[in-house]
């Protein structure tokens, strides 16, 4: 592949049932080759991802000082300010040219209906701006409406019901990021990246762009396939708890980031990855008469948990 597959997502909003498997099959097509593509009329307005953007370039706007005020060290569930450099995506390459803001569902630290499980807790926010807080915590809620009817599209295309993975996003883990990586140095060396080569964790990745681009998705060849940002659309991959699912059928692949434009780049990843306590096993669809599971069990929170202890930058 050259480039990525641009799906128009509009048919999933229609009350007709062949529609809705008519983009299920196009879904299909792109995770069986490598789990990325575009997603176009997704519902999204322009509008809201035009201020969500524009939030992010005003908090990482803040002084270094007010930022560390809310330093992901106070949290007990990676939320908070994380600062430049403070993740290595990619083992043996330099730490990850990025900081980033992350927040997910606000619940209390003492929850008792999910004690015990990692990645759920309080947001840490910068004070005196509670208008920033709103645009935040609004743009999320509109990707968690996007990401179950994805997540019904994924069912629908592996010939189970729309609803099946509904039991794994009650009380999910699903976390909003926000981007900042800075231009590129020209003497940055070989191994310097904006965000190292990785697969992300969780079950599906919603991805908004500015303009500046930066992102790259492995190939088959052991290339990198360009993902520009597209008006209008956003860019849809799988992470590993899909090939969990459908016993390796459905592909997530590595990527990266490395902003070379001269300019300073910002996205906003929301990472959709299930509750924590659900445990992931094979989708009977997926497995041939006779074949077994190739993956042993294991919940989201036990994934989750290893693929962050693995990247933290030191």
């Amino acid at each position: 592949m050259s480039e990525l597959p641009i799906i128009d997502f509009s048919g999933m909003y229609s009350a007709d049932i062949e529609s809705r498997r008519a983009v299920a099959r196009h879904v299909r097509a792109a995770c069986l080759e490598n789990g990325f593509f575009y997603l176009s009329h997704t519902g999204v307005t322009a509008d809201q991802t035009e201020r969500v953007l524009a939030a992010a370039r005003q908090f990482f706007d803040l002084p270094e000082a007010v930022k560390l005020t809310i330093d992901k060290s106070q949290s007990n569930c990676g939320r908070g300010y994380e600062r430049m450099g403070g993740q290595r995506l990619e083992a043996g390459a330099q730490a990850d040219r990025k900081e980033a803001f992350m927040m997910g569902t606000e619940l209390p630290a003492d929850d008792p209906q999910l004690a015990g499980l990692s990645h759920y807790g309080p947001n840490l926010w910068p004070e005196g701006m509670d208008a920033w807080r709103a645009e935040i915590e609004g743009y999320r809620a509109a990707m968690i409406a996007l990401a179950h009817r994805i997540m019904a599209c994924l069912a629908l295309s592996l010939d189970v019901a729309e609803d099946y993975f509904d039991p794994c996003f009650v009380d999910s883990i699903s976390s909003l990021r926000l981007l900042h990586y800075p231009p590129q140095p020209a003497n940055a060396g070989a191994d310097a990246r904006g965000a190292g080569a990785h697969t992300d964790w969780g079950a599906i990745t919603i991805l908004l762009q500015d303009d500046v681009g930066g992102l790259q998705v492995k190939d088959g060849d052991d290339g990198w396939i360009d993902a520009p940002p597209i008006p209008g659309a956003f860019i849809i991959n799988l992470g590993d708890l899909v090939p969990r699912w459908t016993n390796g059928l459905y592909r997530s692949t590595t990527h990266r980031v490395i902003n070379r434009s001269g300019r300073e780049r910002y996205s906003i990843p929301f990472f959709f990855d299930g509750r924590g306590d659900y445990v992931s096993e094979t989708i009977p669809t997926c497995l041939a008469p006779g074949e077994l599971p190739k993956f042993t069990p294991l919940s989201v929170s036990e994934h989750l948990a290893h693929m962050l202890s693995s990247t933290r930058a030191m």
